[in-house]
């Protein structure tokens, strides 16, 4: 069994002129992140491994949960093809993880996380809300055979 856990980043800032990749987050972005990483932590098995976009956003929300898990933020594999916005290239990325890993958690960026929420959880989600997190099961040895399987968990911040 593997077990994926999704996390879309925290809200982000367009107060800022730089370009899209390089947003940072905003107050509340700063407020949620750690909060909803504390909550995890707190009720979920640290995972295997780490991988995030490496837009700013995703990254900073990633350094968040790395924290809260106990896991150096060295260890958070950024992966340019994670900037995607539809979901295919998050599909690729996943199915390329080692068989070794049994819990993947991964930060991205919606629409590719409400994309993926919906087709491979078991859980209709209108929208992943900014640093919202859903956990997935699915009865597969390798990450390569990726199906559908169960949404075991789904937390946006509001609901803390």
């Amino acid at each position: 069994m593997k077990t994926l856990y999704l996390v879309r980043h925290a809200k982000s800032s367009w107060k800022f002129d730089v370009i899209d990749h390089e947003r940072p987050l905003n107050e509340l972005g700063l407020e949620d992140g750690p909060k909803m990483a504390a909550h995890i932590a707190a009720t979920m098995p640290k995972p295997d491994l780490l991988m995030s976009s490496d837009a700013l956003r995703a990254k900073t929300t990633a350094v968040f949960f790395a924290k809260a898990f106990t896991i150096p933020d060295t260890e958070i594999i950024l992966n340019h093809k994670m900037y995607d916005f539809e979901g295919r290239d998050l599909v690729e990325v996943i199915q390329s993880v080692g068989d070794e890993v049994d819990t993947l958690m991964v930060f991205g960026h919606n629409n590719a996380m409400t994309n993926f929420v919906n087709s491979y959880g078991d859980l209709r989600v209108d929208n992943v809300a900014t640093a919202a997190f859903t956990a997935i099961t699915f009865e597969i040895h390798s990450w390569q055979d990726l199906i559908p399987g169960k949404t075991i968990y789904h937390k946006a911040p509001k609901e803390l």
